[in-house]
């Protein structure tokens, strides 16, 4: 049994099909097929089921995937571990982050840390949260940034800042002439979510007590992952939605004005990095944490007494 040989039937379980993991991996499909069949004669068990497409393990082959994804993971910390005591901050940070944090969130410091680190190179994903979890569980990215508490058995969670929840309410609608905004100042009517997959969506679905009311009386129901749309869908129809406060830092005065604070405690979404419990680079995550933490609007990083809200 190889190293190789497990990185070819990871490589198969994560694309689920030979000729794309050959590539992956650098090598002809069949020098691949035959490392794999060489290994399932070794092992006297057949781990892929190659009569489905796209070809899945057989029962106890996600077992033993289960296993070679834990011996690779251990193998590539050991030049890992050099790296860092060589202060060798180089190589590829592969990163996910779910859409309503990236095109705020990002900005911030992305930059910074691209000129403080230049040895490295960063590849960002833009994905929803369960994409982010398989993908760190499969070794595919080396961290998220997400919205926590999840929870998940193998990860770790890192929190960096609390972002308060923030009303933004056409000029028609009667949370307009609130200046703050209470929990049964939600229970109205012409809310507009994202659609279903968000955990944004879930979080405000918690705050303000089911969908049902979603657009309220209004004939046009609208679905979509794109906080901007929902905000200029309210500047020209009607209605109120919450967005997250950094969404709301670069807006111009007109549309400023339609926002609404909530009342003290204010509710508020956990982000944190998340990564596998075994991950790696260790250091240059530390690092991204630093450069994120150092970077965030000043409101942001002081303590107040406020509400986690859960997804």
């Amino acid at each position: 049994m190889t190293l190789s040989q497990l990185e070819y039937i990871v490589a198969v379980d994560t694309h689920r099909h030979f000729a794309t993991a050959a590539d992956h991996c650098h090598v002809t499909q069949p020098t691949l097929s035959m490392q794999i069949q060489k290994l399932e004669d070794e092992l006297g068990v057949l781990l892929f089921d190659r009569s489905k497409q796209p070809v899945v393990p057989t029962e106890t082959g996600q077992l033993i995937l289960n296993q070679a994804r834990d011996v690779l993971r251990t193998a590539r910390r050991i030049p890992e571990i050099v790296k860092e005591s060589k202060e060798d901050f180089s190589g590829e940070l592969r990163l996910g982050i779910i859409p309503t944090l990236a095109p705020y969130l990002l900005p911030y410091f992305i930059g910074q840390f691209i000129d403080r680190y230049p040895a490295v190179t960063v590849h960002i994903q833009e994905m929803m949260t369960e994409q982010v979890l398989e993908r760190l569980k499969n070794g595919l990215i080396d961290v998220g940034i997400v919205v926590t508490p999840l929870d998940e058995n193998g990860l770790l969670e890192i929190p960096l800042f609390y972002e308060p929840f923030v009303v933004y309410a056409s000029d028609s609608h009667p949370l307009f002439q609130k200046t703050a905004i209470s929990a049964m100042d939600l229970k109205t009517d012409g809310l507009w979510l994202l659609t279903e997959g968000h955990c944004f969506r879930n979080q405000v679905v918690s705050l303000c007590g089911n969908d049902k009311r979603l657009n309220g009386s209004q004939p046009l129901r609208y679905e979509t992952g794109s906080l901007e749309t929902l905000i200029k869908l309210i500047d020209k129809q009607d209605g109120f939605t919450l967005l997250p406060y950094l969404a709301t830092l670069d807006m111009d005065a007109i549309r400023k004005a339609r926002t609404r604070p909530f009342e003290a405690p204010q509710p508020v979404r956990e982000v944190s990095l998340v990564m596998h419990r075994s991950f790696l680079k260790r250091k240059l995550i530390d690092a991204l944490k630093q450069e994120i933490v150092t970077h965030l609007p000043a409101e942001l990083t002081t303590k107040k007494k406020n509400t986690i809200v859960g997804l």
